[in-house]
């Protein structure tokens, strides 16, 4: 348990002061007993019941004010919640790597299948979009609560030549603030060209800030949406993903990273030519860490199912710090009510 305000347990001193004063208001009161009664004739008055009852209204209003001072102090504790965020942009790899059959019957395929999962599993009141990159990112599909629509979108990827890892997370992060300046002609699509003809920028061109300043936040303390990325490649065009993955956690959101493929990589082959991928943990590993999110590893299919329901269960629930000071006042009230109702019932006073 921890304090939003510990200075005020220094209250918790006063406990034994009022015990001590409690302790010589008790013998004051038995001194003056003996000046007016007899010794035997004040135990028979009171046998031990009556004794011990006496105690109890003060020492239940004494757990009363531990228990206000404690709440005065802003006690926290982690508790799982229902997550707060309404918005998940889930950003897919498409590049041709996603082609190899290392994964029965391909990457992508096995991609779709996990995706549709995570999709249906998700809660009906959870919004989400979709962004499909290659040598450029896009969004397929704008967030919606339709799951067919969603699944749809899913269904319609098709393998492209080049991967734009850091394009795909300012297509998100454009997607989830709108309104926040995030100039993607700027950032993504200036520069020369990408393996298929498009537009792009070369792995060493400077990137310009965008137009529109945005303050920033703590990186992780947006809490109406989240990103996740899965990449089996190492990027070869676009802007550079720890850039972008600065801006996301400058912007408070945070990056879930999904490694799929092999550490060792391998060899793949379209219409004649060759080319050698390799997973980039380093990079989604950075990009995680940077926004204060998780990178997971997947090399299998079943893997990748088991990632996905993995982030269902943590992006719908979640621990975190909770003050519980209102647990701590009720407590102190039921306390104090009862320790007057029991002294009104047996003593017939206050």
């Amino acid at each position: 348990m921890k304090f939003l305000h510990p200075e005020f347990l220094w209250l918790l001193i006063a406990v034994p002061v009022l015990v001590g004063a409690y302790i010589l208001l008790l013998r004051r009161r038995k001194k003056q007993a003996v000046r007016y009664a007899s010794i035997g004739l004040i135990r028979q008055a009171m046998g031990p019941g009556q004794r011990f009852r006496r105690h109890v209204p003060p020492l239940l209003f004494l757990l009363s004010e531990i228990a206000l001072i404690v709440a005065c102090a802003g006690p926290t504790a982690l508790i799982t919640l229902p997550s707060e965020r309404k918005t998940i942009i889930l950003a897919m790899d498409v590049s041709l790597s996603m082609g190899a059959r290392d994964v029965d019957p391909n990457r992508l395929t096995a991609a779709q299948v996990a995706a549709r999962s995570f999709v249906q599993d998700c809660p009906d009141d959870l919004a989400i979009g979709i962004v499909a990159f290659g040598a450029t990112a896009s969004l397929v599909q704008p967030p919606t609560r339709s799951r067919d629509d969603l699944i749809a979108a899913i269904d319609r990827f098709e393998l492209q030549r080049g991967t734009a890892t850091g394009s795909a997370l300012y297509v998100a992060l454009q997607t989830l603030f709108p309104d926040a300046g995030i100039d993607l002609e700027q950032l993504v699509f200036k520069g020369g060209l990408v393996p298929n003809g498009a537009r792009g920028r070369p792995l060493d061109a400077p990137v310009k800030p965008e137009k529109k300043t945005v303050k920033p936040v703590a990186p992780g303390s947006y809490t109406s949406g989240v990103i996740i990325l899965m990449s089996d490649g190492r990027r070869t065009t676009g802007p550079d993903p720890r850039d972008a993955a600065t801006m996301a956690a400058n912007l408070g959101v945070r990056v879930f990273t999904v490694g799929f493929g092999t550490e060792e990589g391998g060899t793949i082959g379209f219409e004649g030519w060759s080319a050698y991928v390799r997973l980039d943990e380093e990079t989604l590993k950075a990009v995680a860490d940077i926004t204060r999110a998780e990178y997971f590893r997947a090399g299998t299919s079943e893997d990748l199912k088991k990632v996905y329901q993995q982030l269902t269960r943590q992006l719908v629930l979640e621990r975190k710090d909770t003050e519980i000071a209102f647990l701590f006042a009720g407590v102190a009230a039921l306390l104090l009510l009862l320790a007057l109702l029991l002294s009104l019932a047996w003593f017939g006073r206050l």
